[in-house]
């Protein structure tokens, strides 16, 4: 596997300009692309992490793997779950979600393990405030259902799995909310919804002179959720938008970056930019 080049620090008279590093990337649960029989999380996370970007946030992450993370990484972790494991409506613990999973873990992805969303952080950078916030609670869905004019099939559908937004405040004046949208009803209004809803909560969080980032899988391009005063979106459904600073354009990893045994880490590359 090749790992990441480290970003460019640029010294500047006697002080250092430290290029910020945000990086996205939905781990698929840590199956490949095609699926193959096991699962390599902890490839993925140290791949992602290797060269120490400043924020990581990661989407579909299995709910065991969320203890894991910041062994694997090196890097401060906050996560939080978004679907809890279970057996069908039954709870049942993370490491029974794991067992039933790895039976096929390309097909059962989170059906048993749930899932959830992190947000890793490198070093000197602390957090003040921590919130999550649902995408898709139960009276957003029937307002937003009965608006766009969902039938009963796909309203039922979209309550089946929770979502989440989660947000960190860090001290040096950047918020940060890692998302993962309703992807699976094919029906891209959906998603932009959820992220419309969480946006005002997101920058309610942000004092003056805060730079807010939010990124994830948005499951929706562009033209579905451009938002007024963000930076531009990405070319796919991944996306990092910034307001209150000038970012980079979004790179997204060219797929030799994520090859393992000829087979792809995650059915999404990760995407980057620079503050």
């Amino acid at each position: 596997m090749r790992r990441v080049q480290a970003p460019i620090r640029a010294c500047v008279g006697l002080g250092i300009n430290h290029l910020m590093v945000i990086r996205s990337w939905n781990l698929f649960h840590g199956n490949t692309s095609p699926p193959g029989s096991s699962v390599h999380l902890a490839e993925m996370v140290e791949l992602a992490s290797a060269d120490r970007p400043d924020v990581l946030v990661l989407q579909e992450v299995p709910v065991w793997a969320l203890d894991e993370l910041a062994r694997w990484s090196g890097m401060a972790a906050v996560g939080d779950v978004a679907q809890r494991p279970q057996l069908g409506p039954i709870p049942i613990t993370a490491g029974l979600g794991r067992q039933l999973t790895d039976l096929n873990p390309g097909l059962l992805r989170s059906a048993f393990s749930g899932q959830g969303n992190a947000i890793l952080l490198g070093e000197g950078r602390r957090v003040v405030r921590h919130e999550v916030l649902p995408l898709n609670p139960a009276r957003f869905r029937r307002e937003q259902a009965h608006r766009l004019g969902l039938d009963l099939v796909t309203r039922l559908a979209w309550g089946k799995e929770r979502r989440i937004c989660q947000v960190v405040r860090l001290a040096d004046g950047h918020v940060v909310a890692n998302l993962h949208a309703t992807g699976s009803l094919g029906d891209p209004r959906i998603p932009a919804a959820e992220l419309r809803r969480v946006v005002p909560s997101i920058e309610a969080l942000a004092q003056d002179g805060d730079t807010v980032v939010i990124a994830g899988d948005f499951n929706a391009v562009a033209a579905h959720w451009l938002l007024e005063g963000y930076s531009e979106p990405g070319p796919g459904i991944d996306h990092i938008a910034v307001r209150g600073a000038e970012p980079s354009p979004i790179t997204v990893w060219d797929d030799e970056r994520r090859l393992l045994a000829g087979m792809l880490l995650s059915d999404h590359p990760p995407i980057e930019i620079e503050l």
